[in-house]
């Protein structure tokens, strides 16, 4: 297996978000950011000592496509997006993600400006989430975020893509989405009905027993013993003056459906519950999905695709163009 990328190393207090989509003609730009980025982390990182600065870096479908050539992860694919009765998962785009922590602030904010730096007329940044830790790993909503994570090997089995996929061997699948929380309505319930809500005792983080946990908690609906482990790395995020409170959701798993088999259960419900009822207090604004390749993959990447015209020749009749390999294409089509 190739050495993963710090997927596995603790939460940080400091934390910033960078989803960028690639512009046209912008590939040559961001490949050649993606080898020097460990060499800028080093760099950064060394100037700012005892901060932990690490980088854990991923790439969308479609842009895997544009910046490689050869295999590609066997799962990896456009983040599907989830329509239920009442709540949504919405699919944004996405082509890189930037999950940048450190035990301080600065160094992740330095290492964003120098991303972006590289990136400039060559990339558009849709989305900068800045992180940060609430007192004891809780979120906004005032419950700790993330006691059922996975521990030391499970946590690696369930992170880490294995022997199934020998080439990516060490990396990881993610899905990231931004929860925006609507705390007028979540502060209105009493301490008792959150906890019915979550699924958990609220000061001591202790699960509700079966006879006290609703079937639409989200402890209930997200039962990782039925569904599969992920690990998670969410960070509360929110802007005191523009009224915006949330959660950063991010997802790390050695199968991307295990993830995914959570949020259509959130939802589109379960066979016990009509959907996750934090739901009704946590609205879904994005949703991409990534892969993390093991942490040697930036130091030789793969060659960057031929360019069209050079794989291509003009059709026969005059109306297109064919594989200049004399066949109709017609074989790709099946992994659409």
């Amino acid at each position: 297996m190739g050495e993963p990328q710090p997927i596995l190393d603790p939460l940080t207090p400091a934390a910033i978000f960078l989803v960028v989509t690639i512009d046209e003609g912008g590939e040559t730009v961001a490949r050649d950011l993606l080898a020097d980025l460990p060499g800028l982390r080093r760099s950064v990182g060394f100037r700012v000592p005892g901060s932990g600065l690490a980088c854990i870096t991923s790439i969308g479908s479609a842009a895997w496509d544009r910046l490689f050539s050869g295999p590609k992860p066997a799962q990896l694919h456009e983040f599907p997006g989830f329509i239920g009765e009442r709540h949504q998962a919405p699919a944004t785009p996405g082509d890189l993600l930037f999950h940048l922590k450190a035990e301080t602030q600065d160094a992740c904010f330095e290492l964003a400006m120098k991303i972006a730096e590289r990136l400039s007329g060559a990339a558009t940044i849709v989305d900068q989430t800045v992180g940060f830790r609430y007192f004891e790993q809780r979120d906004l909503l005032g419950f700790v975020d993330g006691t059922e994570n996975p521990e030391g090997q499970l946590a690696a089995t369930a992170a880490l893509v294995g022997d199934e996929d020998p080439e990516f061997a060490g990396g990881s699948y993610v899905i990231v989405q931004k929860y925006l929380h609507d705390l007028d309505s979540w502060k209105a319930l009493s301490t008792t009905e959150q906890e019915k809500v979550i699924g958990r005792t609220k000061l001591d983080d202790f699960e509700l027993s079966d006879a006290d946990k609703p079937a639409n908690s989200h402890v209930a609906v997200n039962d990782q013993d039925e569904i599969g482990n992920i690990v998670r790395a969410n960070m509360p995020f929110g802007s005191i003056q523009d009224g915006e409170f949330g959660t950063y959701y991010i997802a790390y798993a050695d199968d991307p459906a295990i993830t995914e088999n959570m949020l259509v259960r959130m939802f589109l419900g379960t066979a016990d519950a009509a959907y996750d009822r934090i739901l009704d207090f946590s609205t879904a604004v994005t949703g991409t999905s990534f892969f993390a390749p093991p942490a040697g993959f930036f130091d030789a990447l793969p060659d960057a695709p031929a360019p069209a015209a050079a794989t291509q020749r003009e059709s026969p009749d005059g109306n297109g163009v064919v594989p200049r390999d004399g066949s109709l294409g017609i074989g790709a089509l099946r992994n659409r």
